[in-house]
């Protein structure tokens, strides 16, 4: 198991334990962490599952696609971190990884 922490808008922290080869999105929601909608269940077209990488695990992610790169201009206050997590495979290397949430998915 891969352990992730994500962190919400308010300073809440929740770490959760993340299955290899499911998505970021996919984590989140088995874990019940607010702030990730998936409005599109994980098929890259809503953006509503946008979050922020922290910088030392942004770099071990593969690029982003064309199509995440589309939906990634849609997204309301964007960073240079940002990704879809629904695009975003969750790896043994990834473990330790932080994921911001941003206000506006609250």
């Amino acid at each position: 198991m891969t352990k992730i922490t994500f962190i919400q808008p308010s300073g809440v922290d929740i770490e959760v334990e993340a299955t290899p080869g499911t998505s970021l999105m996919q984590a989140a929601m088995d874990n019940m962490v607010d702030g990730i909608l998936a409005d599109c269940g994980g098929s890259c077209s809503c953006a509503t599952c946008h979050c922020y990488i922290q910088d030392t695990y942004y770099d071990k992610l593969p690029e982003p696609s064309a199509t995440e790169e589309s939906m990634l201009d849609f997204v309301v206050e964007p960073q240079d971190n940002s990704r879809l997590s629904c695009q975003v495979i969750v790896t043994e290397e990834l473990d330790g990884m932080v994921v911001t949430l941003p206000t506006s998915q609250f």
